[in-house]
């Protein structure tokens, strides 16, 4: 199975602004969440997107 164009991780610090069928990680602090989008990104072979100081998400072009 391929995945591609879709995405596969949500991590934020702000839980008030997520919702729905990706993975979700809530994190503490800017530095954890950076951290978390770090792991995710190499983990999964995607690609990290900040979509604000308090929201990345990660996708697989």
């Amino acid at each position: 199975m391929k995945i591609e164009k879709m995405i596969l991780a949500v991590i934020t610090t702000n839980k008030q602004k997520v919702d729905g069928g990706a993975p979700i990680f809530l994190c503490e602090d800017k530095q954890e969440m950076d951290q978390v989008a770090t792991d995710i990104e190499a983990i999964m072979d995607g690609i990290s997107h900040a979509l604000s100081e308090e929201m990345y998400i990660i996708v697989k072009h």
